[in-house]
């Protein structure tokens, strides 16, 4: 199991210095990968984590990440498909994966926050025939051939959008998800799946078996597709209830379950640590804390 880390995008830490600080000191580590989320805005009545109240755009802040590194992956869980048409997305995504050396992951949902949902005009509904439009139109802009697409959803016109990715046919594409036909959609058309942070050990178990299970009935190699798990950290703090609690063996070993349930990448998230991706803590202790979080869990050590 690959092991990555979560990228300085909430909160107090989510600072310039800090961005590029972790960013380098991750790559140095030897973690696989860094990992954003997209939250636009709280809506007044929203009663949401601390986590979700200040968001640095995903998008710019894995193009600052890449500008100060080399080698490592940069990946985004998730981008909500509803809200920015495929083109703009594939525009932008594409520019990332030049510009870091082929090096981005694409995560994408269908969102959740009626909020934003609003804001941006957006209506996640049919989810199943979006997504899947969505992937085709992002498919097609990949590609550099002159392509166009008449959907129900999306229309492109006679076009060709270039540059190019780095990597062939685009980032890899992986869906989010919890609902069995989210799930079985994973394994048909995607590169594999990217839990939540909300998801349990058991629930990712049984979400890797219906992802492998729904590819391998579309005639894919179900251990070609990827299972990101997003790790929710507890530095210090032992909770039997939260697998990745406690001291760095207990955390470890609470990675080791993960890889037993099938998850292929682990990315070991501290955003969700109010101490360190809340809007309170003082950005330089909150910036400490998440580097001795890196330091402690780096994969190398």
């Amino acid at each position: 199991m690959l092991i990555s880390f979560g990228c300085p995008v909430s909160g107090a830490w989510a600072q310039p210095e800090t961005l590029t600080t972790i960013a380098r000191q991750a790559e140095e580590l030897g973690y696989h990968g860094l990992w954003a989320f997209q939250r636009l805005l709280v809506g007044r009545d929203q009663d949401l984590a601390p986590v979700y109240h200040s968001v640095l755009d995903p998008i710019v802040a894995l193009t600052w990440a890449a500008a100060a590194t080399s080698r490592i992956r940069l990946g985004v869980s998730v981008i909500n498909l509803p809200y920015v048409s495929p083109a703009y997305l594939a525009k932008q995504v594409s520019s990332l994966d030049r510009l870091s050396g082929g090096r981005f992951d694409l995560g994408l949902g269908t969102g959740w926050s009626a909020p934003e949902f609003e804001a941006t005009g957006s209506d996640p509904k049919p989810r199943g025939p979006r997504t899947e439009e969505y992937l085709a139109v992002l498919k097609a802009l990949f590609s550099a051939e002159e392509t166009e697409f008449g959907g129900r959803f999306y229309q492109v016109p006679p076009s060709r959008m270039l540059p190019a990715p780095t990597q062939a046919g685009g980032p890899p594409v992986l869906l989010g998800g919890t609902a069995d036909v989210a799930l079985r959609r994973a394994g048909r058309i995607a590169a594999g799946w990217v839990s939540s942070s909300r998801t349990t050990l058991p629930e990712i178990a049984r979400g890797v078996r219906i992802v492998r299970e729904s590819a391998e009935a579309a005639g894919r190699d179900p251990d070609s597709l990827r299972i990101v798990v997003r790790g929710v950290v507890q530095a210090g703090r032992r909770d039997e209830a939260i697998p990745l609690s406690g001291d760095w063996t207990q955390i470890r070993a609470g990675a080791e379950r993960y890889a037993e349930a099938g998850a292929t990448e682990l990315f070991y998230e501290p955003n969700w640590d109010p101490r360190i991706g809340g809007l309170d803590p003082d950005p330089r202790v909150a910036a400490e804390l998440g580097a001795e979080v890196l330091a402690g869990l780096a994969p190398n050590h």
